[in-house]
C-alpha cells in the first residue's frame, strides 16, 4: 500500500516539473499577449582593461583597451 502510494506521489511531481519546462521557454510577447520577435540581447562590456604598460586600468582612461 506504502509502495503504490510513494509511485502516485513520485508521478505526480514528475508530470508537475514536466508541465512547468514549457512555461519558462515562452517565447516573447507583446503587452497583448501577441507572438513577437524577442530582442536581440545587448552586447557585453569589457569590464577590464589593460594600458600600453599591460598593466589593469580604468577603461575610461586615455590609452586603456579592453581585454
Amino acid at each position: 500500500m506504502e509502495i503504490m502510494m510513494l509511485k502516485a506521489l513520485l508521478l505526480a511531481a514528475t508530470l508537475a516539473g514536466l508541465a512547468a519546462a514549457p512555461a519558462s521557454a515562452a517565447p516573447c510577447r507583446d503587452g497583448k499577449g501577441k507572438f513577437v520577435k524577442c530582442p536581440d540581447k545587448a552586447p557585453v562590456k569589457a569590464t577590464k582593461c589593460k594600458d600600453a604598460k599591460g598593466k589593469f586600468a580604468k577603461c575610461g582612461t586615455p590609452g586603456a583597451k579592453p581585454v
